[in-house]
């Protein structure tokens, strides 16, 4: 009921439960019911459709002892909004794709902004690069072979030499970038939180219109993410 519920974002009420799952409407209440009191998944009172909460996504993410790690990424992230303006997020690898974990909105009228959660290919999204980047190389490796390189604009890297090109040049200079790459007319730039090995663990990113990120200021943005980022790696592993 999970997996089904986390794959339908719309939501589904008790009798589409039942019937997607080949259960009786009596057991799809009672399961309905438990997860619900655990917190998982919540009922709209108006359209009486279930769908998943937070708490699902939450429990995936990197723990440190007793602290998590959007915990430890919110204050550097305030930061880096309250430098750029700009929608600032915090993204961890899920097999090929980059997972939104958290998301702070950014002020002006216009915004990118994503659901919590969703996932983006990471070959071309500036976060996905940014942790590719720092991998283990046998992590990195492994990772190769499960990119599809689909092309989403003009600007999408479409093969495995250039990425491995482009991920050179983050490593060299310690952040990465998106011109386009995913969508038209936006523009990300992000970096790694790295562990004591200097590997990645996630990543903080800005998003939003080229024409407020322009490519005259990702060096600039790129270090004050960089900075960010290596604040909340810090807290981490405290």
């Amino acid at each position: 009921m999970l997996e089904h519920l986390a794959a339908s974002p719309e939501g589904e009420n008790l009798s589409e439960l039942a019937g997607t799952l080949g259960i009786s409407i009596t057991s799809a209440f009672r399961l309905a019911g438990a997860l619900e009191a655990l917190g998982y998944i919540r009922r709209d009172e108006q359209t009486k459709r279930y769908a998943v909460t937070r708490k699902l996504l939450l429990l995936g993410q990197p723990h440190s002892g007793t602290q998590s790690l959007v915990a430890c990424a919110l204050e550097p992230m305030r930061r880096v909004l309250e430098a750029t303006g700009e929608t600032t997020q915090l993204g961890c690898l899920a097999e090929a794709s980059c997972v939104m974990l958290e998301q702070l909105p950014a002020r002006h009228p216009f915004k990118y902004i994503v659901d919590l959660g969703s996932r983006v290919p990471v070959h071309c999204c500036a976060p996905g690069k940014a942790m590719l980047a720092f991998l283990p190389e046998a992590a990195l490796h492994a990772m190769l072979p499960q990119l599809r390189f689909e092309k989403h604009t003009e600007r999408t890297i479409t093969s495995r030499r250039e990425l491995l090109v482009d991920l050179e040049r983050i490593r060299a200079c310690g952040y990465a970038v998106d011109r386009g790459e995913h969508f038209e007319g936006i523009h990300c730039v992000a970096a790694p939180l790295l562990d004591r090995h200097g590997h990645a663990i996630a990543a903080i990113t800005i998003a939003g219109p080229s024409s407020r990120i322009p490519v005259s200021r990702f060096a600039e943005h790129g270090r004050l993410i960089a900075q960010a980022a290596g604040d909340a790696a810090r807290r981490f592993q405290e």
